[in-house]
């Protein structure tokens, strides 16, 4: 009996693992080619002689409320100058990057077909952190100032949480939750377990979007942090059962678990070594678990209230 059941479960894997390869054979045809602008490198070069042709080439670029005067004093600011120095330093070539990026757009069409592939524009932006990547429909923009390196001197006195991801390698990931946003519906209910899982239906379409990356890159762990919320998923969750958390409404709850953060906030000795936005990391397998059990599409999916998902998925978190 055991035998047949390790037979049929071997002969379900490979299934699972041909019908995958089916599917990224059918995604690598896709057409999703994109312009690439080094927009950073043309304002690099650019001089207040040449600056009205840049506006004139990339009008949506130089809000009209600002006069010449602060692209001309811009473009000589000695810090400004710096920091184009530093972004040719890591991004003297950018093929790595494109061709992820390429795929993710693949990847995009293929579960949403009427997406359009933007043109990527990379910029500089003075290291504003909060705004690494922006998808507008038309465009994706990328500020290489912010993915110089975890240890770059640029960042000297940006909290460790928020530098980790300061990474070249991060920019895939941080474009496909831009992307992803467009698709998730915001959460319908103030409820922990509705944020929780609005949360995990962006992560789960990471899954879909960029497979050839690894999970920790996907939620911006390291893989120590992505460890210890694998070895101790089951316990988190018996916390937020216990303390009746699913469906309470505090908004405190989102600060505490679903925000990036030094580390999440049990009220418990073991916070420190936990890390932040664990309340994803649930939510996200609660969206994994409800998938592999229903048979639904993507859309659909991402449509269902929490409540239907939570009932549905079953979810049991591995001890």
């Amino acid at each position: 009996m055991l035998k047949n059941l390790g037979f049929l479960l071997l002969l379900l894997s490979l299934f699972s693992c041909n019908n995958q390869s089916e599917i990224e054979a059918e995604i690598d045809k896709i057409d999703a080619d994109f312009k690439l602008i080094r927009f950073d490198r043309e304002f690099a070069a650019a001089s207040e002689e040449t600056l009205p042709a840049l506006k004139t080439k990339y009008p949506f670029l130089f809000p009209e409320h600002y006069p010449d005067s602060v692209w001309v004093q811009k473009l000589n600011d000695s810090i400004q100058q710096e920091i184009e120095v530093e972004v040719e330093k890591v991004f003297s070539e950018f093929s790595v990057e494109n061709d992820e990026l390429h795929s993710l757009f693949q990847h995009v069409k293929y579960y949403f077909p009427d997406f359009q592939v933007p043109d990527v524009i990379t910029v500089t932006s003075e290291v504003d952190y909060k705004n690494k990547t922006i998808y507008t429909g038309d465009y994706l923009f990328v500020a290489l100032d912010t993915y110089l390196g975890t240890e770059h001197n640029f960042y000297l006195g940006i909290q460790e949480f928020l530098k980790k991801n300061f990474r070249k390698e991060q920019i895939v990931s941080d474009a496909a939750g831009e992307i992803a946003g467009n698709f998730v519906p915001k959460a319908e209910a103030r409820t922990f377990l509705a944020h929780m899982l609005y949360y995990g239906k962006l992560l789960y379409l990471k899954d879909k979007f960029i497979p050839f990356k690894e999970d920790a890159e996907k939620i911006g762990y390291t893989e120590e942090e992505l460890e210890w919320a694998k070895a101790n998923e089951a316990q988190i969750w018996r916390y937020f059962v216990e303390n009746e958390l699913i469906f309470d409404t505090d908004s405190e709850l989102y600060s505490r678990f679903l925000y990036p953060a030094p580390f999440s906030k049990f009220y418990l000795e073991l916070d420190a070594e936990s890390p932040p936005m664990l309340g994803q990391y649930i939510g996200w397998n609660i969206i994994r678990s409800y998938m592999e059990k229903n048979d639904v599409s993507i859309k659909r999916m991402l449509n269902t209230p929490a409540e239907e998902i939570f009932n549905k998925a079953n979810y049991k978190p591995k001890k």
